[in-house]
């Protein structure tokens, strides 16, 4: 199991419903949004095309890709109606109103970054 790390994000009220909002941590560029009353954060990079998820929309609980329209699930970030592999999660929680994301301790490899299209 990989060592990680948590960093603290800011306030929990400036992470809205569907809305998407990218923090530079410890290296790895998290998104994070809310979905369902729960913060989730993801690596911001499509497992298809390593595009920047952040550039795309969120509908109906899902994160959709710019670059080719594929949907990952918020829920779990699986892919849905496609067979490409599930999005890197983070783990989070709120403390004190504030929320922290833990990420690896060491930083992201070439096949975790984004690539800007």
């Amino acid at each position: 199991m990989e060592e990680q790390v948590w960093h603290p994000i800011g306030s929990a009220d400036h992470i809205a419903e569907g809305q998407a909002s990218v923090h530079a941590v410890g290296g790895w560029q998290v998104l994070l949004t809310r979905h369902e009353d729960t913060v989730v954060a993801v690596n911001d990079r499509c497992t298809h095309a390593a595009a920047r998820l952040s550039t795309g929309r969120i509908r109906r609980g899902a994160l959709m890709c710019p670059l080719h329209g594929a949907r990952f699930d918020l829920a779990d970030g699986h892919c849905i109606g496609g067979a490409y592999p599930a999005l890197r999660r983070f783990p989070v929680r709120e403390s004190d109103g504030v929320v922290e994301v833990a990420v690896p301790a060491t930083p992201p490899g070439m096949d975790e970054m984004p690539v800007d299209q």
